[in-house]
């Protein structure tokens, strides 16, 4: 099977370019959603008088519809495709934003923020999988992780929303949900503009869809670069495995944690577990700990810009160290630096300082998730690799729900410092972990990484 042989050989062109694009933008909305409910709290809370208790549901509204959301995306992209996912995940995700817009009262608010996130959760658990899978090997960790990039460009939208819309009126806030809900018209171009993955329809059997697809890529890329395509490498590239069983939680999991599978499973959840942990500790407490500082809430919001911003250069350095120190090296790095900062972080007492090592460990925490969605797809075959994926992200965001709570509960007994040398600790283990059992990927064809050693799994499987 020459066909994903072609699709490797390929440079990276305008037709990557504009895939790359594509995803980022859903990215880029996805990464606004979740963060711009830190900055609606204040506001629900003085038109609904609702307590601690309830504001703290609606902060894991979104990360708990992202754990369903996240399931259900890879279980659906693996039977009906990538694309259809990523299209009804939006749309999904759009429309309950605008419900919670109009929400009239608080239980219709909360609702529709974890319907949302269900949408955003699916969204974010497809598409790095899917655009992998259009990819050439050796510039595939370099893309994936600048596609991951475009989360940090809507946190940073959300920062400025939440200073200059929410805080700018009364109804400030229903005004930003409806922003959210803005990628809705993303539709019409996706609709037209996304190919299904060539890696999916080879897996379903769909062999003449596929050839057209490999052929309008390969047209395009040769019509972009004004260049003949590379030659096809004379050793065709590993086909993927097309007798599978069906797809559903019960077989995921039981071939994921099969002998084959359980270690790269063990490796990947837990990152997945350490890294959104970390994260959603993090960044869900940090306004309120610069509050405790004597800090206003309007320069909390200024400085959050800040420690936002930094989440950019932290994940296009590591989409960039991806591919010339491997996957598994560099998400070791980031996480030790994310170590390293949130133990530093620990020490500070002054607001400048505490923004400082904010936003250096903003830096490394989310240069640690540019290497953690490249490498995910990588190690899951084709025919479960969107169910891995969102399982695996599902695992993460039980870490985001937990987060919140157990960092809360610390904060009382241990305090300031005591809250980052948990998670320190937490960052500590995520190191050890990769860098003792993580797998090599970097410069390795999908089929190379995944269906070999899936094949007798499989069949395994599908015997019983």
């Amino acid at each position: 099977m020459t066909l994903l042989a072609r699709l490797d050989r390929l440079p990276l062109s305008r037709p990557h370019y504009k895939l790359l694009l594509i995803g980022g933008l859903g990215y880029t909305f996805d990464g606004m959603d979740s963060a711009v409910v830190a900055f609606l709290l204040p506001s629900v809370r003085e038109v609904w008088g609702l307590s601690n208790g309830q504001l703290g549901l609606i902060g894991s509204a979104t990360p708990f519809g992202f754990l369903f959301g996240a399931i259900a995306a890879g279980l659906l992209g693996d039977r009906i495709g990538r694309k259809k996912v990523m299209m009804y995940a939006l749309a999904f995700y759009a429309v309950f934003s605008v419900v919670a817009a109009f929400a009239p009262n608080y239980e219709v608010f909360l609702g529709a923020r974890v319907l949302a996130g269900a949408g955003a959760g699916a969204e974010s658990a497809i598409i790095a999988p899917f655009l992998s899978e259009f990819v050439p090997a050796k510039r595939r960790g370099w893309f994936i992780g600048a596609l991951a990039g475009f989360f940090s460009f809507g946190f940073v939208a959300a920062a400025l929303i939440g200073r200059f819309v929410v805080s700018a009126s009364p109804e400030g806030w229903r005004i930003a949900q409806m922003l959210t809900a803005v990628p809705i018209v993303m539709l019409l171009w996706w609709r037209r503009s996304l190919p299904e993955s060539p890696r999916f329809l080879l897996a379903q059997g769909r062999y003449e869809e596929a050839e057209q697809v490999v052929g309008k890529i390969e047209r395009d890329v040769e019509k972009a670069t004004g260049r003949s395509l590379p030659p096809v490498a004379a050793q065709a590239a590993i086909q993927p495995v097309t007798e599978t069983p069906k797809v559903n939680l019960v077989t995921a999991l039981r071939f994921l944690w099969s002998r084959a599978m359980a270690r790269r499973t063990a490796v990947i959840w837990t990152v997945w577990f350490v890294i959104t942990f970390s994260y959603y500790g993090f960044f869900s407490w940090i306004p309120t700990l610069l509050v405790e500082r004597g800090i206003t809430v309007t320069k909390s919001f200024e400085f959050s810009i800040i420690i936002y911003l930094a989440q950019i250069p932290g994940y296009f350095s590591a989409a960039w160290l991806s591919e010339r120190l491997d996957r598994k090296h560099t998400i070791a790095l980031y996480l030790a630096g994310s170590a390293v900062s949130a133990f530093w972080l620990s020490q500070m007492d002054a607001p400048w300082a505490i923004t400082v090592a904010g936003a250096v460990l903003s830096f490394f925490l989310n240069g640690t998730y540019a290497g953690v969605y490249s490498y995910t797809p990588e190690v899951f075959p084709t025919w479960i690799r969107a169910t891995g994926t969102g399982l695996s992200s599902a695992f993460g965001r039980v870490g985001s729900i937990l987060a919140p709570t157990i960092i809360g509960l610390s904060a009382a007994s241990l305090g300031f410092g005591g809250v980052f040398g948990l998670t320190t600790a937490v960052l500590g283990a995520g190191v050890l972990c990769v860098i003792v059992f993580g797998l090599s990927t970097a410069g390795r064809s999908l089929e190379e990484l995944t269906e070999r050693g899936a094949q007798a799994s499989t069949a395994e499987e599908m015997s019983k």
